[in-house]
C-alpha cells in the first residue's frame, strides 16, 4: 500500500499504452533497418569486393529506407489525425446541438460496460460537467483530445530507428576484411534480429520463441536471396 492508503500497482501513467506502441513502432523500424540494408549489402558482396561499391549501395539503401519510413509514417498518421479531428468536431457539435441527448448516449454507453442505471447516469453527469467532449471522446471514440499522435514525430522515429538498424550490417561488412565479410555480417544480423524478436514479443505480449524463430529465419532467407542473386549477376559479369 502506498502513503495515501492506494496499491502500488494502481493506475499506470494514462500515455503507457501510447509509449510502449511508440517503442514496438522503434524496435520494428530498427528490425525494418536492419534487414532491408543487410540484404542489399550482401547483395552487392555477392556481385562485387569493391569497398566502394558496398558503401554507396549501403548508404542510398539507408537514406531512401529512412527516407521512406519517415514520409510513409508522416501521411499515415496525418491522415489519423486528421480523422480523429473530424470525429472530435463531429462530436463537439452534436454536444453543442442537443446535449441532452448526448448525456443519454453516454449514460447508455456506461449502462452498456455494466454500471447500474442509476450509477451510469451519475457518472455521466459528472464527466459531462467536467469537459463533455473527453468524456464522449474517451467513453464513445476512444480518443484522447489531449494525446493526439504527432505525424512529426512519428516520422522522426522511424527515420532514426531505421537508420539505427541500418548501420549495423553496414558498419560490420565495411570494417571486416573481405573473406569474413558476409559471414560476419550474416552472424551479426541474425543476433540482431534475435534481440528485437525478442523484444517486440515481450512489447506485444506475444510468445517469443516464435517471434524470434519468424524474425530470424525472414531475415535469413532474405539475405540468402539477396546473396544468391548478387553472386549469380557477378558470376555473369553484369
Amino acid at each position: 500500500m502506498a502513503a495515501d492508503g492506494r496499491p502500488h500497482d494502481e493506475p499506470h501513467h494514462p500515455s503507457l499504452g501510447r509509449r510502449l506502441n511508440w517503442l514496438r513502432a522503434a524496435v520494428l523500424g530498427a528490425n525494418d533497418g536492419v534487414v532491408s540494408t543487410a540484404g542489399l549489402v550482401i547483395g552487392v558482396a555477392g556481385a562485387t569486393a569493391s569497398h566502394a561499391a558496398l558503401l554507396t549501395a549501403g548508404l542510398a539503401g539507408l537514406l531512401a529506407g529512412s527516407m521512406s519510413m519517415a514520409v510513409g509514417e508522416y501521411v499515415s498518421v496525418s491522415s489519423q489525425r486528421d480523422s480523429e479531428r473530424a470525429a472530435l468536431r463531429l462530436e463537439q457539435r452534436e454536444l453543442d446541438e442537443t446535449p441532452e441527448a448526448e448525456l443519454d448516449e453516454l449514460t447508455g454507453l456506461y449502462e452498456a460496460k455494466g454500471l447500474p442505471a442509476a450509477m451510469a447516469r451519475e457518472v455521466a453527469e459528472h464527466l459531462t460537467a467536467r469537459d463533455p467532449l473527453a468524456a464522449h471522446a474517451d467513453a464513445e471514440l476512444k480518443i484522447d483530445p489531449q494525446e493526439l499522435t504527432s505525424a512529426w514525430h512519428a516520422a522522426g522515429a522511424s527515420f532514426v530507428s531505421f537508420t539505427v538498424g541500418s548501420l549495423l550490417p553496414l558498419t560490420v561488412i565495411l570494417l571486416v576484411p573481405a573473406s569474413y565479410r558476409v559471414a560476419l555480417t550474416a552472424a551479426a544480423v541474425l543476433a540482431t534480429l534475435w534481440f528485437t524478436g525478442t523484444a517486440s514479443a515481450r512489447l506485444g505480449g506475444a510468445p517469443v520463441k516464435r517471434a524470434v524463430l519468424r524474425n530470424v529465419l525472414g531475415g535469413a532467407l532474405a539475405m540468402a536471396a539477396t546473396y544468391a542473386v548478387g553472386t549469380a549477376l557477378g558470376s555473369a559479369g553484369i
